[in-house]
């Protein structure tokens, strides 16, 4: 394993560590607000719309990290200059 190799390694631990942090925050702090609605009215249920809100970004950030573009190779590099010089 090359020291570049390693270091994308860390990157894609950490984004994915990021992504649970983000996750696990979402989840208490409408959790709770879902508490607060339950307790002084529980009419119109307007948490819905932090969690709509916040979870398109969620949502986002999870299809970034887990299945988002990868990294770009060597191997792919040179793939695509000898396609473009071969035309």
């Amino acid at each position: 394993m090359t020291e570049e190799q390693r270091q994308r390694a860390i990157r894609r631990i950490r984004a994915k560590r990021e992504f649970r942090s983000h996750l696990a925050v979402y989840l208490a702090v409408n959790a709770l607000l879902v508490l607060i609605w339950a307790m002084t009215s529980a009419a119109y249920f307007w948490p819905v719309w932090p969690m709509f809100g916040w979870g398109i970004g969620v949502v986002a950030h999870g299809v970034g990290v887990y299945a988002g573009p990868s990294e770009i190779t060597e191997a792919q590099i040179e793939r695509e200059l000898h396609g473009r010089l071969g035309s």
